[in-house]
């Protein structure tokens, strides 16, 4: 019988990208909070009992104010709906903030096009050293990309097991992994403005009609001037639900395609990024 070899174990893939850990509490956090607080400015704010001219003794979850004093005070008589959609506008606000903040961060300093003609030139001359430097002053998801995939490359010089062939790929399978971790970063919590563009309007909506339905109820029962001016001025009421809703809506869907534009931004730099280090290596260090 023929003798069997014992075939040697398969190389493991060393990387240098980490998972990144990161909590994402304020997902649900937020959402909780704006909901109380938008009750809070509605029962307390808006329906504070000095803002009307016939205040609901009684008080209550939800007290029965008449006569507001002002415009804007007549939104607390669109009813319930309306600390929804304050709570609403709350967590787009927040929600927009956060993602200010890490999209900002993301980005990085300077210009990312000038960044990769930088490291190309660095590459060019073979100053690997120089161009993680470079990734060092850039501090965005870039930088960190092009830094995890440096360090391959700097790796990949000095292999001499690997093909060029392999190297080259080695160094973009470091880029694709590094990337996997930069994206979901960049894209968490979008899903809150697309959702709340969404549920805002229909919000609104539902408010209206639940305020329609209470104005023709109450012409039905009464009847004559008097019911027709209480219905006018109960459709009136009801509009500032749709109003709050909508203009909620489109605040929410304006900054979330300010949001994706920046991410496509911050995309394609990446993407240029990993083609910019496999073309150099292979190009360099055939």
């Amino acid at each position: 019988m023929a003798e069997t070899k014992p075939t040697a174990p398969a190389a493991k893939s060393s990387t240098s990208v980490q998972p990144k850990k990161s909590s994402n509490a304020i997902s649900w956090i937020a959402p909780v909070v704006c909901i109380l607080a938008g009750y809070l400015i509605w029962r307390f704010g808006l329906g504070a009992a000095g803002n009307f001219e016939q205040p609901d003794a009684a008080g209550g979850f939800w007290p029965k104010h008449k006569g507001p004093k002002g415009g804007l005070i007549k939104m607390y008589e669109g009813g319930i709906i309306v600390p929804l959609l304050i709570a609403t506008f709350l967590t787009a606000i927040t929600f927009i903030i956060e993602r200010l903040l890490t999209i900002q961060k993301a980005t990085g300093t300077g210009n990312i096009a000038e960044f990769i003609r930088k490291v190309q030139y660095h590459l060019a001359n073979k100053n690997v050293d120089q161009a993680i430097s470079e990734c060092d002053k850039q501090k965005g998801s870039v930088g960190n990309v092009m830094k995890a995939g440096l360090r391959k490359y700097k790796e990949m010089i000095s292999n001499t097991e690997l093909d060029t062939e392999q190297k080259v790929l080695s160094i973009q399978k470091e880029v694709e992994e590094a990337t996997a971790l930069e994206l979901p970063m960049l894209e968490k919590n979008l899903v809150f403005l697309s959702t709340i563009a969404s549920v805002a309007t229909l919000l609104g909506l539902l408010g209206t009609v639940l305020g329609m339905i209470t104005s023709f109820s109450a012409l039905g029962e009464e009847g004559g001037g008097a019911a027709a001016a209480e219905l006018s001025r109960g459709i009136s009421e009801a509009l500032y639900n749709t109003a709050l809703g909508i203009g909620t809506s489109a605040f929410a869907i304006i900054f979330y395609n300010i949001f994706t534009t920046k991410i496509d931004s911050i995309t394609y730099g990446i993407d240029e990024s990993g083609f910019t280090l496999t073309q150099s290596f292979a190009s360099l260090y055939k």
